[in-house]
């Protein structure tokens, strides 16, 4: 097993230990891939997560998002085993629990499980306050836009 040595970056920079611990994590939880997902950026802060999850129901499902965590998991119902013999068995017929890290201002818009797919709406929403604000210096307006004697010329 490789392991990841964030020791010289961990020195350098202030303010990021979650994001190497949640690397390093990732290194070491690599090991399980059931159930398959996805992960698509649908717009600058829209995101789509679906995950193959063949024969559950709704009802077989628990999904909780808390502060930068959404984990779903997912319990199959023992009324569920098949009648008969079975000859090959393909299809897995077992819980699961996979765990998504979120960003920060990252909130659970939707969740809708049909077909076979159950696909999870995100959607990042960053505070009024939390969004990048110009300062003035000493009271002065900003710095404008230097304009050269061909853009004036465009403009005209």
């Amino acid at each position: 097993m490789s392991r990841l040595d964030f020791t010289p970056y961990r020195r350098t920079t202030v303010g990021f230990d979650r994001l190497f611990d949640l690397m390093e994590n990732q290194v070491r939880n690599n090991g399980d891939n059931y159930p398959p997902f996805n992960i698509e950026r649908r717009g600058d802060d829209e995101y789509r997560i679906t995950l193959a999850l063949a024969g559950f129901r709704p009802q077989d499902l628990d999904i909780t998002a808390q502060q930068n965590l959404l984990v779903i998991q997912g319990k199959k119902r023992e009324d569920d085993a098949p009648q008969g013999e079975m000859l090959h068995v393909g299809i897995a017929n077992r819980g699961f629990e996979r765990r998504f890290e979120l960003a920060d201002y990252v909130r659970v818009e939707s969740a809708d499980l049909a077909d076979g797919l159950l696909v999870i709406d995100l959607v990042r929403e960053i505070p009024e306050a939390m969004k990048p604000k110009k300062i003035s210096v000493n009271g002065q307006p900003t710095l404008k836009a230097v304009t050269t004697k061909d853009d004036e010329a465009d403009a005209a």
